[in-house]
């Protein structure tokens, strides 16, 4: 098969996923071209509630396949950002799954993500100053805002590789289990955040992001949404609640 991403839904999860093995998932400039319609075409799909990257086999992804690219990494750089803010944008929570190298480009993505889940033995590296170009502030303040300046410039000045332990650690993952287990976490806490009410989920993200002037735009939807009457209902009632409003097709 062809470098591609390859992606589906089931369960309303949407799941993307990197596949390059002739080049541990690298990125090909098809590949970043492709991501961010892609990304527009499964936000506007309503029976999408959560999103998963990840790639193929035993590795995420090891950055951009600068042979595609003319040999330019500022043109690998331009598509990353791309790329990278479309999925920064997701209006839908968004989990990065990671097994393997995360390096460079493919990093940048991992960041991108709301959450980040990762199997023991994984490796994570930023390595724009292997290749002398400048990191991008949007990408840049995301990182640091994960890890801190601190971890930010050892990771940015360096672009040496830290193992799964040390980016637990340090912010930049939220869970590490065992090899055998990651598949298991993923689909229950996919699940989970399946369950649990879009409204509030897209909400927090949009504050999170630093959107913070939109407190009576949410407000306005949460008493125009239902959601907040059947979330009470439902735990008054001592069942599940069945939240209806998802994030409209027009974004």
């Amino acid at each position: 098969m062809e470098p591609q991403l390859l992606h589906g839904v089931t369960d309303s999860v949407a799941t993307v996923v990197i596949r390059n093995p002739a080049k541990r998932n690298a990125m090909t400039a098809a590949m970043w071209s492709s991501l961010p319609p892609l990304l527009e075409t499964l936000a506007a799909d309503p029976d999408v509630r959560v999103l998963v990257l990840t790639g193929a086999g035993g590795t995420f992804c090891a950055g951009a396949d600068i042979s595609t690219l003319q040999g330019s990494p500022l043109r690998a750089q331009g598509l990353a950002g791309a790329a990278e803010e479309a999925l920064a944008t997701f209006p839908k929570p968004t989990l990065a799954v990671i097994r393997g190298h995360c390096v460079g480009g493919g990093a940048q993505l991992a960041a991108a993500c709301d959450l980040r889940f990762a199997a023991e033995g994984a490796w994570f590296g930023v390595t724009p100053a292997k290749l002398g170009i400048v990191y991008p502030a949007s990408a840049t303040r995301r990182l640091v805002s994960l890890v801190g300046p601190a971890t930010a410039k050892y990771l940015l000045f360096s672009g040496e590789l830290i193992g799964a332990e040390r980016a637990l650690r340090t912010g930049l993952l939220d869970e590490v289990l065992p090899e055998g287990e990651l598949d298991g976490r993923v689909a229950e806490f996919t699940r989970i955040l399946a369950s649990r009410s879009q409204l509030t989920q897209t909400a927090a993200k949009e504050f999170a992001n630093g959107r913070t002037d939109r407190d009576a735009h949410w407000s306005e939807r949460a008493r125009e949404s239902g959601d907040t009457a059947e979330g009470v209902a439902a735990f008054l009632e001592r069942r599940s609640p069945r939240f209806t409003w998802s994030v409209p097709t027009s974004g």
